[in-house]
């Protein structure tokens, strides 16, 4: 095999890693702490499963240079936080409040499992009582006991 060809994985991993480092400055650190826990605590539109710093769609850097400039501004957290959600709606958030339209994503989990263990203990009593029908008769009962008793003494 040719020589390049076993670099290319140490290749791309270089150039994945480059490509995912973004330089943020701030005057004051408490912006800097505030920015990273921003961006871990929002979701990303694109990707859904990954925080805006973790991803890195196009979306993603567009909204992280939204989040610095609005830490820079002067702006807290909190005000940051409320300024994308009434843009995006709730589904930014990682953690949505309690309200009428995050009611079954915060419990339909919950639901299901309750749900789940109900069907679950119906077909317990179901087989229970199917299993509670006599397999053998009284003959074959007291057949069984005298083999039984005729294999143990040997």
């Amino acid at each position: 095999m040719r020589p390049w060809f076993w670099m290319m994985p140490l290749w791309l991993a270089v150039t994945q890693f480059a490509a995912a480092v973004e330089v943020r400055s701030f005057d004051d650190p408490a912006k800097a702490q505030a920015y990273e826990e921003l961006v871990r605590d929002l979701r990303c539109l694109v990707c859904q499963n990954q925080s805006l710093a973790d991803s890195d769609a196009d979306l993603a850097r567009d909204l992280r240079d939204e989040v610095y400039r609005i830490i820079e501004s002067g702006q807290t957290r909190e005000q940051a936080s409320q300024f994308l959600v009434e843009r995006y709606g709730d589904f930014v958030l990682y953690r949505p409040p309690v309200r009428g339209m995050t009611l079954l994503l915060w419990f339909g989990p919950l639901v299901m499992v309750v749900l789940a263990l109900y069907v679950l203990y119906r077909i317990g009593r179901s087989r229970r009582a199917r299993n509670g029908q006599r397999l053998m008769n009284e003959e074959e009962t007291a057949r069984l006991r005298r083999l039984r008793e005729q294999y143990k003494d040997q």
